[in-house]
């Protein structure tokens, strides 16, 4: 009986290299050059790299296989070899199964953060609809409290606009006919109109200033500064009553004859006295209804000497324009790791599996050079993964071993010196 070598060593060689009889195929059939773009792309997805990690651990297999003739510890070694396929079956699984996952946690949170915007757009608008009781809230609670009567200088500040108003429309014939007999030409009225408004409103402030200054000093009881503000009000009073309140008056002449004799005339006297009752009566009902209050606010802020408001009993508490959304705001920013843990659950979901097949097929390689694994699987959280310099860095078990017993041996003789000298 003949013994063929060379059939043996066909044989042999067969055996060691038999992943050579089918990897070329499998790698075609992951492929996919053959198929359409949409068979293509699962293909090289989900075939792609488990079959490139079983292609690695085969070939690694056989040298561990081989080398299992000069390793010490072969049970130790073979149920590692054994560990490491059933880690890559199960990494291989995982990373099949982690898609349906990654859909589901990704859908689970695009709907939390729909939930997050929705709400968010729903206080917004909550907001906006309720923004105007809250102001209305807000002016009556000023109100209510002590403080600057700046309703009282605005309504006095509204009310000389419109005296201004009206005696501009009553003084614009007079004034325009008074102008026009001196310059000897025609002026319009609404070059006309602008200056004497002006003129107007700054009458009539100072027609206030000067009424309020005179409340002050009766208040005081300064003899000679009543005195001397009853002068100044008498002339002020005076203009207006002769300028302003007469030519009111006059323009009402019309309308007192049409209901009177057709000869009806009231004389200088009468005009005047009812130009003075007239000028009596408004600025009697404006001062003590709110001009009174308003117009020391308006001569302080024009003499610049500060306005200084009444401590409240209670002090003013800054509130948020959009109470609604500020309050989502801060819950939501207290709930922080709600949010970093579903950031941290879409990104294991999409990147673990792919290095859990990755590290189970780098875990054969580690197994042959070095007795044991590099990577310890499953892969539960991105936390889980070591950086590169700790895996560079980190020595085998075996190493350690080796530095722990040279410790030992170099700390028994200090130990025995000791106890010597004790």
């Amino acid at each position: 009986m003949t013994f063929d070598t060379s059939s043996f060593a066909s044989l042999a060689a067969a055996v060691l290299l038999f992943p050579t009889f089918f990897e070329n195929s499998m790698l075609a059939f992951d492929g996919g050059a053959a198929d359409g773009p949409g068979l293509m792309v699962l293909k090289r997805v989900f075939l792609l790299l488990p079959t490139g990690a079983i292609l690695l651990g085969l070939w690694t297999s056989i040298l561990c296989l081989l080398s299992l003739v000069v390793r010490q510890k072969r049970p130790v070694f073979i149920r590692a070899f054994l560990v490491t396929w059933w880690d890559l079956g199960k990494s291989i699984l995982a990373f099949w199964a982690a898609f349906f996952r990654f859909v589901l946690v990704l859908a689970n949170t695009l709907f939390g953060v729909a939930r997050i915007v929705v709400k968010a757009l729903w206080l917004f608008v909550q907001d906006l609809l309720l923004a105007p009781f809250r102001i209305v809230q807000s002016l009556a609670r000023n109100v209510s409290v002590p403080g600057l009567p700046w309703i009282a200088a605005t309504l006095t500040l509204v009310w000389c606009l419109a005296e201004a108003v009206v005696f501009t429309y009553v003084m614009t014939p007079l004034v325009q006919d008074t102008l026009d007999n001196l310059t000897g030409g025609e002026l319009s009225e609404a070059l006309i109109r602008i200056p004497l408004f002006l003129f107007l409103l700054f009458l009539v402030l100072g027609s206030y200033a000067v009424l309020s200054n005179w409340t002050e000093a009766v208040r005081s009881r300064k003899v000679m500064a009543i005195l001397k503000i009853t002068a100044v009000e008498a002339v002020a009073i005076l203009v207006e009553v002769m300028f302003l309140y007469r030519e009111l008056v006059d323009s009402l002449v019309p309308w007192f004859a049409q209901h009177t004799s057709k000869d009806f005339d009231l004389g200088i006297t009468g005009t005047l006295a009812i130009a003075f009752l007239a000028w009596l009566g408004v600025r009697g009902m404006t001062w003590f209804l709110f001009a009174g209050h308003g117009v020391p606010v308006i001569t302080a802020v024009i003499q610049g000497r500060g306005l200084r408001a009444p401590k409240p009993e209670e002090p003013a508490q800054g509130r948020e324009a959009f109470p609604a959304v500020a309050a989502f705001y801060l819950t939501l920013k207290s709930d922080m790791n709600w949010i970093q843990e579903k950031g941290d659950e879409l990104l294991s979901a999409f990147i673990l599996p792919p290095l859990q097949v990755l590290a189970a097929a780098l875990n054969f390689i580690t197994l042959l050079a070095a007795g044991q694994h590099l990577f310890d699987l499953p892969f539960k959280t991105v936390r889980d993964l070591v950086r590169s310099r700790e895996l560079i860095h980190q020595a085998p078990p075996r190493k350690i071993r080796k530095e722990i017993k040279k410790e030992v041996k170099k700390a028994e003789p200090v130990a025995q010196t000791q106890e010597a000298r004790s």
